[in-house]
């Protein structure tokens, strides 16, 4: 009864006029984003992170907006999908197989409506999840001492590369740049400049939303500037509509497909480091090999959209389990969320939960509240949303390029944090290049303090012993899951990747 207590204090708090209008904002701007390809949830979030400072809002009212932002990106990204079979982020890949193909027989507004309904109800379920798992993780994390969370970081480092990553040597090489990115600045246990070179501006190290905003959002400024990418205007105005509402039977029949991707897609983002888009990919292979009788999966069957998106999105709500739970990010964009909870003075992890409750659980109730606002706003805005793929790339981007100046400069007042978040910009397009995830970088910069005080903590509590790190049964499972999932993905992730790739070329194929 207590959590439906907390639970009511929340929408206490979220039904205020400025959180709602903050919700409805983040909503919109949310799908606008998820719309245009190659932006994604955590770019979206990235750039809209000065815009939430630089109004001056409170911690509650900051997050409502910018995870009702990450919801509606999760929902925006299918429209290109559908519309163009080009994902809007890496999750949406799965919803080209039969999104597009029921767009190209005329059954666009369909297709985007359903996975609207797919994308609620995902995310609607894993909302419960999030309350009724988190606070039982909580009990669990109390049992944590310095060397457990050595080793929970650990874990968090080993698998944010997971099944999404290209590479795991190029993971692991991102994860300790972004660590030796948090090293830069005064050691707090001596007092001693490290990696300044001088630079007085570096002795309280790096900002971390500098640093994020440089990666994501000035980093896709560059590559545009590199590509001159957003002619695929085109074939957008010429995708027809047709019916915006899909037709009772065919959410019948997709109901089953949802309720059970909505479980797989939740313990998906509940893993550290797995995520929206092994929650899309599981889900589908999942449903294909369950109901695909008639070999109908990848030519415009319903379920095919359904399963995806409704996978992605309980991925999306599963992943802020551990986020605010244990302070450890199951998502690129959890893991700018959790940068934003730090800068407003917030510490994620057990503790939230007694020290802020105001801030969890007005949170949760937004997310519900953001969650209904979206499938009332989708659904009849479809038409709306598809005009966003008209928008050209070079309208856009210097728009992207404005808010990220404007609102770094808003937060720090220092001419040099721009030139930090432009030498971050350069770095991240370096980076893309070389197929190098950014995630493990932004995680290295957020974690890397606290991963460092605390290893510092257990050695010296235990006067010099290195086994210390594995002295306890909770850190020597934390270890094993460690390596199973930095492995595994070796395995897996190849396996993965190939059928990925397979189905992108079939689809090429088809289109040719």
């Amino acid at each position: 009864m207590d959590i439906f207590a907390s639970l009511g204090d929340g929408f206490a708090i979220a039904l205020t006029w400025q959180n709602l209008a903050l919700a409805l904002l983040g909503c919109f701007l949310g799908t606008v984003m998820g719309a245009m390809p190659g932006l994604g949830p955590s770019n979206g979030v990235a750039i809209l992170i000065p815009l939430a400072f630089t109004m001056g809002l409170g911690a509650t009212p900051s997050l409502i907006l910018l995870t009702s932002v990450y919801y509606g990106a999760m929902y925006g990204g299918r429209i290109s999908s559908i519309l163009l079979n080009i994902p809007g982020d890496e999750p949406a890949m799965m919803t080209c197989l039969d999104g597009h193909p029921m767009a190209k027989k005329g059954l666009a507004g369909e297709a985007l409506s359903l996975s609207g309904i797919a994308s609620f109800v995902g995310a609607f379920f894993a909302t419960w999840g999030l309350i009724f798992l988190a606070p039982q993780l909580v009990k669990i994390a109390l049992l944590f001492g310095p060397a457990e969370y050595f080793a929970l970081f650990a874990l968090a480092f080993m698998t944010l590369g997971g099944v999404s990553s290209t590479n795991q040597a190029k993971s692991a090489f991102a994860a300790a740049l972004g660590i030796g990115l948090a090293m830069i600045g005064v050691d707090t246990q001596t007092g001693v400049p490290r990696f300044t070179f001088g630079e007085v501006h570096l002795y309280d190290g790096i900002d971390f939303l500098v640093a994020i905003v440089g990666l994501f959002a000035l980093s896709e400024v560059l590559i545009f500037l590199e590509h001159r990418h957003g002619g695929s205007d085109a074939s957008g105005k010429k995708m027809e509509i047709g019916r915006l509402y899909p037709p009772l039977s065919m959410i019948k029949r997709c109901t089953p497909t949802m309720l059970r991707t909505s479980v797989l897609g939740f313990i998906a983002g509940v893993l550290p480091g797995a995520g929206a888009s092994l929650g899309s990919f599981i889900s589908y292979s999942m449903e294909k090999r369950l109901v695909d009788r008639e070999n109908t999966f990848g030519t415009g069957d319903p379920r095919g959209v359904a399963a995806p998106e409704t996978g992605n999105n309980a991925a999306a709500g599963g992943a802020l389990v551990p986020m605010l739970a244990l302070g450890v990010p199951g998502s690129g964009t959890t893991a700018v969320l959790l940068a934003v909870l730090l800068a407003l003075n917030i510490t994620p992890g057990p503790l939230l939960f007694t020290q802020n409750p105001d801030v969890v659980w007005g949170l949760i109730a937004a997310l519900f509240i953001a969650n209904f606002m979206l499938l009332a706003m989708n659904i009849p805005m479809v038409g709306l949303f598809t005009r966003v793929l008209m928008v050209p790339s070079r309208i856009l981007m210097p728009i992207v390029a404005m808010v990220s100046f404007v609102g770094i400069y808003g937060i720090s007042g220092s001419s040099f944090d721009l030139m930090v978040m432009i030498g971050f910009g350069v770095m991240g397009w370096g980076l893309r290049k070389l197929d190098v995830p950014l995630v493990p970088i932004i995680l290295g910069t957020l974690l890397g303090n606290a991963m460092e005080s605390n290893l510092r903590r257990a050695i010296t509590i235990d006067n010099g012993n290195w086994w210390t790190l594995v002295d306890s049964p909770l850190s020597i499972g934390l270890w094993a899951v460690a390596i199973v999932g930095f492995v595994l993905p070796v395995i897996v992730g190849r396996r993965v990747k190939a059928k990925m790739q397979q189905r992108r070329d079939e689809e090429g194929a088809l289109r040719d």
